[in-house]
């Protein structure tokens, strides 16, 4: 076995420590399965701002309720009227974008969910992501 460690393993080494991305829990993953509840919102046709009030009121019922895997549909922005508005952004005003930028930045709904991912094709695929909740401690 040779214990020199080349140049490119060692910047590859501190890549790795100095980024800033999270690593799946895994452990997480196995438990995603298991007695999952499952509630889902369709947000097409909502406009941004109705759109951040329902995902908001949405996510605090279902961790009330004790619900595990939250299906968000956004659509994917193929016929958002932004093109049109130059005072709009072209990204964050289609909610594909701005929804989970939203949920992402507001630390009250953040202490609730454990995992934001893409969605799988069934589920809407990229006109669509999951969110895992945390457990509700105070429901027994």
């Amino acid at each position: 076995m040779n214990d020199n460690i080349s140049d490119k393993d060692k910047k590859d080494w501190h890549k790795f420590i100095n980024s800033t991305e999270k690593l799946p829990n895994k452990d997480f993953k196995n438990q995603k399965n298991k007695n999952q509840k499952v509630r889902s919102i369709d947000l097409h046709g909502y406009t941004l701002d109705e759109a951040n009030k329902t995902i908001e009121a949405f996510i605090n019922k279902a961790f009330s309720e004790n619900i595990n895997k939250l299906i968000i549909v956004t659509g994917k922005g193929l016929h958002s009227e932004n093109e049109k508005d130059p005072y709009v952004s072209k990204d964050l005003g289609i909610l594909k974008y701005s929804v989970p930028e939203f949920i992402t930045n507001n630390a009250g709904l953040m202490k609730m969910i454990n995992e934001i991912t893409d969605a799988k094709i069934e589920d809407g695929g990229g006109g669509a992501f999951y969110i895992f909740l945390k457990k509700n401690k105070s429901i027994k």
